[in-house]
């Protein structure tokens, strides 16, 4: 029986993970259910699998949830990040779910690698703020990060064991491969003109054509921030130097990503375009289980293609490889731009095309500095959130 933790419980990632452990009622019980205000979702989430504990971490819709649960309801409701916290490290949890969008799960998360728990990470924010720091805790603490994004889930699936068994420690190089290929939809905009994106809105932003998403990930899917957050993400995941990933536009989501080998092979994980692949497969590794979920039909498939990602209109990718480059107060930063940014342009304040021209902007000004603890991540991370906040209200008075 595997304890587990899902951080975001009412988002997408949450969601879908949620519907696949009622599937399997004597393998998993949850012990505690993190989410932000949704007082409903959570409502409705511990009536069906009654778990120990429920966090909201807005007050007033914490109170509300407690106030409105029905007499006898055996769930807690914790009121403190402190709780939360200790119920992550707690001996009797295993599995921890990371899947809060942006920096807002970092702490959490931190908390499950340091206390050497098996992490099923969605938060890719973990990872682009503190990758090197969060591969190396995991190495000293013995925690096994899973990863469920379904790029890096496919590239975990084609990796050879004896890396799968030590992410931290791997070497892609001496396992004899060549470069990881990270696929990316090309999100809604693919064929639009400059002159289209500048006019684009965020109801027109937050239709991906091909996934269900949160509108904070289906704006950066837009802008291709998210690739470029993955591609973060797989550098450190991966152990992967720059020349060692290469992104790929594959506008059918068919193929979720491939590891290309010094031999000329390249294996592919393929799949439906649905979260609960990844996330049945991170669940039960190393083994396989059926959830129910349909296999590709390939005579229906029709074309697969792939080009290159054109980053002079999608400059935000441009800007992630470059930070990359650069070190974590880097990414750190863009990663902190970008939500401020893509929170006002989802709130009318800014247009499309502003995302990336604060995003650019704000990592000219950052003074480059070491980042060698939590704490400096998150000094950079808080200065440059403030600096997107002082910019886009300068220009909203300016309007």
């Amino acid at each position: 029986m595997e304890n587990i933790v899902i951080l975001g419980a009412t988002g997408s990632i949450g969601t879908s993970t949620l519907e696949l452990l009622t599937q399997f009622p004597d393998r998993f019980r949850v012990r505690l259910l993190v989410a932000n205000r949704q007082v409903d979702k959570m409502r409705d989430w511990i009536s069906l699998v009654q778990p120990e504990y429920v966090a909201l971490i807005d007050p007033e819709a914490a109170a509300l949830l407690k106030s409105t649960l029905p007499h006898g309801c055996q769930t807690q409701v914790l009121d403190t990040t402190e709780q939360v916290t200790q119920i992550i490290v707690d001996a009797s949890t295993t599995t921890v779910v990371s899947a809060i969008v942006g920096a807002a799960g970092l702490h959490f998360t931190w908390a499950a690698i340091q206390a050497g728990k098996k992490v099923l990470l969605a938060n890719k924010e973990s990872l682009v703020m503190s990758g090197e720091l969060f591969m190396a805790e995991a190495e000293r603490s013995g925690a096994q990060i899973l990863p469920v994004d379904s790029e890096h889930n496919a590239i975990f699936q084609c990796l050879p064991e004896s890396i799968q068994a030590n992410l931290e420690r791997g070497s892609l190089t001496r396992a004899g491969i060549e470069k990881i290929l990270l696929t990316a939809s090309g999100g809604p905009f693919l064929h639009a003109t400059p002159a289209q994106l500048a006019q684009v809105s965020p109801a027109q932003a937050c239709q991906h054509p091909n996934w269900s998403m949160g509108p904070k990930i289906s704006v950066d899917s837009a802008t291709m921030m998210n690739k470029g957050l993955e591609y973060i993400e797989a550098r450190w995941l991966f152990d992967a130097q720059p020349d060692q990933i290469e992104i790929v536009v594959h506008p059918e989501s068919v193929i979720h990503s491939m590891v290309q080998f010094q031999d000329g092979s390249t294996l592919a994980q393929m799949g439906q375009a649905d979260m609960k692949i990844p996330i049945g497969h991170c669940l039960f590794y190393p083994k396989r289980q059926a959830t129910g979920m349909a296999a590709l039909d390939f005579k229906q498939l029709g074309s697969l293609t792939f080009f290159e990602p054109d980053l002079k209109k999608f400059p935000n990718l441009r800007l992630a490889i470059q930070a990359c480059n650069a070190g974590q107060a880097a990414t750190t930063a863009l990663n902190a731009a970008n939500e401020i940014a893509v929170a006002a342009f989802l709130k009318g304040k800014i247009a499309f095309t502003d995302i990336a021209e604060m995003n650019e902007t704000c990592l000219e000004e950052m003074p480059a500095m070491a980042t060698n603890t939590l704490d400096d991540i998150l000094w950079v991370d808080q200065r440059a959130r403030t600096w997107v906040i002082d910019q886009i209200e300068k220009r909203v008075d300016l309007c």
